[in-house]
């Protein structure tokens, strides 16, 4: 996958795993048997080289029914925002060895074999809700931008059926809702449309005048997501 570096955690474990810091938030995927997803933040604990991860068990009204997925066995990928590295994530996935109540309740990761480290800044793409406008031509239009990377991202415009777009028209992007009320506008093109059952998917690229400002956006996104 471009953008993300495997690494051999054995050998290069404090230089990588070590990234993330003993206490940090971070985000834990579970699929259910049925791939029911479910996404909740926890709590990065530490880890023993070469034997075991903990994670906090995130908190229990929010758990729901994926409590009782958390089982020995069950494959669990952690995220984490890497502090002091600009534009970085550190991610893995490993199987619970098992769960413990005391001192808290954690539940103990096998050691991962490899850690990805993802670049916000190459190929990385994430899933957002953020709210924005769309101007084509002189009129807007309100969407919901739905993935983002560096490079482009997906909108939705609900009952946007009567819109006509071709592919690389020139739109404009406004985020108006970032931290300390700046607004973020940017220019892009249109690579393709697809109709949906309530609106439309518009995917774009960003000029590339635009890319460090989304990359921001996107810094500001993760953060926000790890924040409770």
């Amino acid at each position: 996958m471009p953008g993300t570096q495997q690494v051999d955690v054995i050998n290069r474990l404090n230089r990588n795993l070590g990234l993330l810091d003993a206490g940090a938030t971070v985000t834990i995927d579970i699929v259910t048997p049925a791939g029911k997803k479910g996404k909740f933040r926890t709590t990065f604990i530490g880890y023993m080289p070469k034997q075991f991860v903990l994670i906090q068990f995130p908190d229990s009204s929010k758990l729901g029914s994926f409590s009782h997925y958390i089982s020995q066995g069950t494959n669990i990928t952690v995220r984490g925002l890497i502090e002091g590295h600009e534009g970085a994530v550190v991610a893995f996935v490993s199987p619970v060895r098992q769960t413990i109540q005391i001192p808290s309740r954690m539940m103990v990761l096998e050691f991962p074999k490899t850690v990805s480290l993802q670049s916000l800044r190459s190929s990385m793409r994430i899933e957002t809700d953020i709210k924005a406008k769309i101007r084509v031509n002189n009129d807007y239009w309100q969407a919901s931008i739905m993935d983002l990377s560096v490079n482009g991202c997906q909108l939705f415009i609900n009952n946007g059926d009567s819109l006509l777009l071709n592919k690389d028209q020139q739109v404009q992007i406004t985020v108006e809702e970032l931290d300390g009320g700046s607004k973020l506008k940017v220019d892009a093109s249109v690579c393709n449309v697809k109709n949906q059952v309530d609106g439309i998917a518009i995917g774009v690229q960003f000029d590339e005048a635009a890319k460090k400002q989304v990359l921001q956006l996107m810094q500001s996104t993760i953060a926000t997501e790890l924040e409770d």
